[in-house]
């Protein structure tokens, strides 16, 4: 038997291998995006979870960025408001670093610049009122309160995954390309899977394997040198709740770098992130002790209370792919993306991308689409929103009084979450229930076997961490015997299979 063949080969199940596989699908063409671990499972899910038009890359000239991610940041509001809302930032004005008048103009080009219609504007801040003043140092008296967006970076993986999904792509996840043969008219892709090996052809391939862009364009073109990869560490720590109130805090670091502390997961503070050369294996890593103490130390010339590492319940750390453009600082570095297309002499083409941010994802895949030719001109992802996503964003309050009146009996938090994470798709997990009894077995907290069922089927989750830690962030919620209980209905499943 002939290898099946794709219009589209995508490597890579990052956010933008998510995005491309969704766009390309939607546009007819038949799709196939393998990862070699689950969704989201490595740079994607690592990052400070921001839907943001970038406010401190103005400083370094990138208005075509901004401008672009402000644009993008509403729309991503639009489209998916149950897994991305507003929030605002707290920027206090502290004497020495940049001055008062140098924010307030960044700031007005920040409102500006994208075309600003959903979010509110920029105002100024009296930091000796309530809350602030029981939370900053006293020096601290002055600043700016600005928008920007959340988003739970790993869900949005997974519905683009979904969405690619239920418009005819093929999602295979613990699937990774281990060979590469360029025919005359398609190329040969050589996978390994639990399964076994398996070869398909395609006419394209997309190259967005994020840390091991470089790797993968060795595996595909291994006649020539590729070396256009700057990795760039990133960790974040997680400490118990610093502060009350709903806005998160932007600090400037005497190192004109800044520090995002931010409400997480309604019990906690997400802290971070660095800016740190990497060499090595991207998988696993860990934030270092040199890291920690320089995001305790910014904490600390800013807020009241003094934080340790040691107080922190949790910690994570990615690696950022990006273009390197030879900066010699890492946070200079462009978060742009760049596009490498090999298509010498007519051959079936690869793009490789490098770089991006989550906020611009959409546009990058448009982009790539564009820049591969062959799959229309008309773009359809700006007003369609993800699965679920099909709530108005100024009335998700709305929603989710909706969803406690028909599902009242499991209690607000856990519709809280369930409505933030599914949107108009709870109905899947508890619409056909009556009560607690109904959804199966109980792993601890608000977590119930109907859910994970959900999860196995539709969001391509395969074991206990990618519920815990991708899918949700329960993991910081469920207690060890929770946990190992999921664990052990997983290890069930695969037995029974």
């Amino acid at each position: 038997m002939s290898e099946p063949i794709y219009d589209l080969l995508v490597i890579g199940g990052g956010i933008n291998g998510a995005g491309i596989a969704r766009d390309a699908s939607g546009r007819g063409a038949k799709v196939l995006l393998v990862e070699k671990d689950d969704l989201a499972a490595h740079t994607s899910s690592s990052s400070t979870k921001l839907v943001h038009g970038g406010l401190r890359y103005l400083e370094h000239y990138e208005f075509r960025l901004v401008r672009e991610s402000l644009i993008e940041r509403e729309r991503l509001l639009s489209m998916a408001p149950h897994i991305i809302w507003p929030l605002r930032f707290v920027l206090p004005h502290d004497k020495g670093l940049r001055p008062k008048w140098l924010l307030r103009l960044g700031l007005y080009f920040y409102d500006n610049l994208g075309g600003r219609k959903l979010l509110p504007g920029t105002r100024s801040v009296d930091l000796r009122a309530h809350p602030h003043a029981q939370v900053l140092q006293k020096r601290l008296t002055k600043g700016f309160e600005y928008s920007d967006c959340w988003v739970q970076d790993s869900r949005l993986v997974a519905l683009n995954c979904l969405d690619a999904k239920e418009r005819g792509a093929d999602i295979r996840t613990r699937t990774q390309c281990v060979g590469m043969e360029r025919g005359s008219d398609t190329w040969t892709a050589t996978l390994q899977s639990a399964a076994g090996e398996e070869k398909v052809q395609a006419k394209v391939v997309v190259n967005a394997a994020g840390p091991w862009v470089d790797a993968v364009l060795g595996q595909a073109v291994p006649a020539k040198q590729h070396h256009n990869l700057r990795l760039v560490k990133g960790s974040h720590l997680i400490f118990p709740k610093l502060f009350e109130g709903r806005h998160a805090y932007i600090f400037q670091n005497r190192d004109n770098r800044i520090v995002f502390a931010i409400p997480y997961e309604h019990e906690f503070t997400l802290v971070g992130t660095t800016d740190v050369a990497f060499e090595g294996d991207p998988k696993g890593i860990d934030i270092s002790e040199d890291e920690e103490t320089y995001i305790c130390d910014a904490l600390n010339e800013y807020l009241q209370v003094k934080v340790s590492p040691d107080q922190a319940v949790s910690s994570y750390a990615g690696v950022r792919p990006l273009y390197d453009d030879k900066s010699e600082n890492n946070s200079t570095v462009t978060r742009d993306y760049v596009f490498e297309l090999d298509d010498d002499n007519g051959a079936p083409p690869i793009l490789s991308i490098f770089g991006g941010k989550i906020t611009t994802f959409r546009k990058l895949a448009e982009h790539a689409l564009e820049k591969l030719g062959g799959f229309g001109d008309g773009s359809w992802t700006a007003d369609a929103p993800l699965p679920g996503g099909d709530i108005d964003p100024a009335r998700f309050d709305t929603f989710f009084v909706d969803c406690m009146t028909d599902y009242g009996w499991f209690g607000p938090e856990g519709i809280l979450r369930l409505a933030r994470a599914y949107g108009t798709r709870i109905d899947r997990i508890l619409g056909r229930a009556n009560g607690l009894e109904d959804l199966g077995q109980h792993f601890g907290g608000d977590l119930y076997e109907r859910e994970v069922d959900y999860l196995v089927s539709h969001e391509f989750a395969t074991t206990a961490e990618d519920v815990l830690w991708r899918r949700s962030k329960l993991g910081l919620h469920l207690d060890a015997e929770a946990q190992q209980k999921l664990h052990d209905w997983f290890a069930a499943r695969s037995k029974a299979a």
